[in-house]
């Protein structure tokens, strides 16, 4: 499985690439009035209008002094949405059974798992399950 590892408040996740349309710069948000807080805004994408999303607040992280370099564009049902993320770090491919999965009750159920790299731990999140709470 390949996964695109991102950093959100120096804390590396990371999300399958068959979920990632691009990785881009950040771009001009429009703000949408009344729009729950998750929602930062729309973007517009090569004429296509994309909600982005506050991937912070969805999964509870303080955001980090210096923040939001990149947008993922996930594919979501075939929808897309952006999220907001620190730093994109890299592409990588991960065996499955370098994944270990949490049994714990009281996880939250986005998570996936755990894939342990020799210098780092990042967390595998499955954003349909992130996005759909």
């Amino acid at each position: 499985m390949q996964v695109v590892i991102f950093r959100l408040n120096n804390e590396q996740f990371a999300v399958e690439t068959a979920k990632v349309q691009s990785i881009n710069n950040s771009m001009e948000i429009t703000k949408v009035p009344q729009a729950p807080a998750y929602i930062k805004g729309l973007i517009n994408l090569r004429g296509n209008v994309i909600s982005l999303l506050d991937i912070n607040l969805l999964m509870d992280i303080p955001k980090a002094e210096i923040s939001e370099n990149s947008i993922l564009i996930l594919e979501m049902e075939d929808e897309l949405v952006g999220i907001t993320v620190d730093q994109v770090d890299e592409v990588l491919d991960v065996e499955e059974n370098a994944i270990e999965k949490i049994n714990d009750e009281g996880k939250k159920v986005y998570i996936e798992g755990i894939i342990n790299f020799k210098d780092s731990i990042v967390t595998l999140i499955d954003i349909d399950k992130l996005l759909s709470n």
